[in-house]
């Protein structure tokens, strides 16, 4: 019988199964998942059921959410029009999270061997590369709120050559409409198409096509991303009072901070958009470098030498872009401090990988012994992000599971205790980030987010003034950024998730609890005792423990 199935088919079921497998752990242990904390569990997630559960998913433009901050804009949750807030407004938070997982990881997965099958290896040969390259790519951490911000590129790469190259069809503009409602505008997608604008300017000058459907395209992609983004495009337009970011302030680096960050960026990564390169990728792509170059086939590999070196020049971005001799120049152009341009370097996932895959071609059409270091390099390096799934990452350093963080039990005994309506007084936390107060219903005056007024943000400072006033750091993180609007303590530090085993004690705390009162403020979470309680105007209620809790939680009444 005739073997219908290609080595390459056999390969795609290969990495369907592989892929299944890094899934699975969020699907059978559920909430006992442990999952990334920072920029998740500590904010979006909480975000989402707050919006959830205060029926603000299509508040109006000029609406605040009570729940925070005495009211929150409702802006500054984005917009209702985007798949990972219906997810969360259907289903429960971790079925939510787990299902968005599976989309942005199987749409990572098509969407880069699609790119490498049609414009980058055509030859039946490369089958191994452009399968388990897609793989690797569609494992690579990413910032799950951004859905397919980053981890999207490919798809989208795809779609614009196909519609550059006049070989489009109805599939590639549905590329362009869909994505934009399941990934993220300013978190990935306005670098893309800033790339794809040069791309189609490079076309027209050096190359004397003017191509008015691959710019049709440009357009109609970015428009779809506006009009989804109404919210954003509101705020720009009639920004209304100052906010949060208008004291943000990034020329902060000196010259030589600056190239030291540029080779930790190159490195390394960032926490957004991990590749996890170092290892194998890097090397890899200076040994095809080597290649290239004692064969001259510089022509033949422009692609690759492109990206290699593009790689570098999108993390010396990155590091410039905090280069403090910005400074003047942001201080006149406000939108340079209120938008990060620095993240151009989001589109390194993108470029890695297609360096990956290039890299092991050249090695592949190297000779046999070279064929065989570029699948043992494939190898290796799914073997790293196999060791990245969060499940086995965050799991052996002891981070929370979902159950753990959110502690719902433990704060349900807290909100019994106080014995009032949550909506009647209001809570913050010392020690444990305020998006579990959130997720728990408590009405909170601390909060993480990026955009609140700046009324609030200097009537919230002269609560731990005298705390910032001890510790510089934290005096710099707050003043020039203060998205995190936390009560910060000189003995804590930046440091918000003290377990219920953490011997950890405040000895000198110096809280204004008077400002905290007239804010509305009765009660502390605190995650460790407070020695010095009385001097602060605060009394010990309670210590609330719970098996299925990471927290010690001491509550604390202001008098």
């Amino acid at each position: 019988m005739v073997d219908r199935w290609t080595k390459e088919t056999k390969y795609i079921m290969l990495a369907s199964v592989l892929l299944a497998i890094y899934l699975a752990p969020m699907f059978i242990y559920g909430e006992n998942s442990h999952i990334r904390v920072h920029d998740n569990l500590d904010s979006n997630i909480a975000w989402y059921k707050v919006l959830k559960d205060n029926q603000q998913l299509f508040g109006p433009i000029d609406d605040t959410i009570t729940q925070i901050i005495n009211g929150l804009p409702r802006n500054a949750f984005g917009t209702e029009f985007s798949g990972i807030q219906w997810l969360h407004f259907f289903l429960p938070s971790m079925t939510a999270y787990a299902i968005s997982q599976v989309i942005v990881r199987v749409f990572a997965f098509l969407g880069m061997y699609l790119l490498l099958k049609k414009h980058f290896m055509r030859a039946e040969e490369y089958g191994f590369i452009r399968v388990f390259v897609a793989l690797a790519f569609s494992l690579t951490p990413f910032w799950p709120s951004g859905m397919l911000a980053t981890l999207g590129h490919p798809l989208a790469l795809y779609a614009f050559l196909n519609i550059r190259n006049r070989d489009s069809s109805f599939k590639d503009w549905l590329i362009l409409a869909l994505l934009p409602i399941y990934s993220s505008f300013v978190l990935g997608f306005f670098f893309f198409l800033a790339a794809m604008g040069l791309l189609w300017l490079y076309d027209g000058i050096v190359r004397k096509v003017w191509n008015g459907r691959f710019f049709g395209g440009i357009l109609f992609m970015t428009s779809i991303y506006l009009l989804i983004e109404y919210r954003l495009v509101y705020s720009l337009v009639f920004p209304g009072e100052p906010n949060s970011r208008d004291e943000y302030f990034s020329a902060y680096l000196s010259f030589g901070e600056s190239v030291r960050l540029i080779f930790k960026n190159y490195l390394v990564g960032h926490t957004h958009v991990l590749t996890l390169h170092q290892n194998i990728i890097l090397p890899l792509s200076f040994l095809a470098l080597w290649f290239i170059f004692r064969d001259q086939q510089w022509r033949s590999e422009k692609s690759f030498v492109f990206l290699f070196v593009l790689n570098f020049v999108l993390s010396a971005w990155y590091a410039f872009w905090f280069y403090e001799g910005w400074d003047y120049l942001k201080e006149q152009i406000s939108l340079l401090n209120a938008f990060n341009f620095a993240r151009f370097h989001f589109l390194r996932p993108l470029v890695l990988y297609l360096l990956f895959a290039l890299s092991c071609r050249v090695l592949w059409n190297a000779g046999m012994k070279w064929r065989h270091l570029a699948k043992i390099a494939l190898i290796a390096q799914l073997f790293i992000l196999f060791l990245s799934n969060p499940e086995v990452y965050y799991g052996k350093r002891g981070t929370p599971s979902f159950k753990e963080f959110y502690a719902e039990e433990q704060f349900n005994d807290i909100e019994n205790f106080i014995g009032r309506p949550k909506d009647s007084y209001r809570v913050a936390s010392i020690g444990l980030h305020p998006a579990i107060s959130q997720y728990n219903g408590f009405y909170t005056l601390d909060t993480y987010n990026n955009y609140y007024p700046l009324s609030y943000k200097h009537q919230f400072r002269k609560i731990i003034e005298a705390e910032l006033d001890k510790n510089q750091i934290l005096k710099n993180y707050f003043d020039n950024w203060g998205g995190r609007c936390y009560i910060f303590v000189d003995e804590l530090g930046k440091k918000y998730d003290y377990g219920k085993n953490s011997k950890k004690k405040i000895r000198q705390l110096e809280l204004n609890t008077e400002v905290f009162k007239e804010m509305g403020g009765e009660y502390l979470f605190s995650s460790v005792p407070i020695l010095n309680a009385d001097a602060n105007g605060l009394e010990l209620l309670e210590v609330f423990e719970h098996a299925d809790s990471a927290w010690k939680i001491y509550l604390y009444h202001a008098v």
